[in-house]
């Protein structure tokens, strides 16, 4: 469940720090993903992943190149809503050398099936920036949709930019895996 032909998952944990902080001290890296971009220092970093590790409705893990065990990545289901059976999901790939080899999609796959089959949820959300374009086609290849926009909701080198809101339903992942 947590492997595929391309990654494996394992769960973020504090050793982790280090490669994350790079990914998180990296504009080009968080610059499509992160409406925040800042300078932290180690002991921000491992903070923040400390609050991840500690939240009891969030599952986060390391996406790993099974070739390489490379770190390259981060994927999360956070904000489980248990009654209401949603979560949102959160993913960014680190490691620049992997970009565009299929690492999101593996991630992905991976991420849905354990959301959808083994912790039983009904949605699965997603918050991306407007100019993201290859982050949205892809989102759309696995069966999202758009749900709505929040227009112009941040600020980013000189303009107002969108947040794209899109999710999956069970059903619709069932019906296209």
């Amino acid at each position: 469940m947590f492997e595929n032909e391309i990654i494996k998952l394992r769960k973020l944990s504090l050793d982790d720090y280090n490669i994350y902080h790079s990914w998180r001290n990296d504009v080009e890296v968080m610059y499509t993903t992160s409406p925040l971009l800042d300078i932290y220092t180690l002991k921000d970093t491992e903070e923040f992943i400390t609050s991840i590790i500690s939240q009891p409705n969030a599952k986060s893990y390391i996406i790993e190149h099974k070739e390489t065990n490379q770190a390259v990545g981060i994927v999360s289901l956070s904000n489980i809503e248990y009654k209401n059976r949603s979560a949102e999901c959160i993913i960014d790939i680190g490691a620049k050398d992997m970009w565009g080899k299929g690492i999101g999609k593996a991630a992905l796959s991976l991420i849905l099936e354990y959301a959808f089959s083994e912790l039983n949820l009904h949605r699965v959300f997603l918050n991306v920036f407007s100019f993201n374009k290859r982050a949205i086609k892809l989102y759309e290849k696995m069966g999202f949709m758009q749900e709505g926009v929040l227009r112009q909701a941040f600020y980013r080198a000189g303009d107002w930019h969108d947040i794209v809101i899109m999710s999956i339903l069970k059903n619709e992942y069932l019906s296209i895996s």
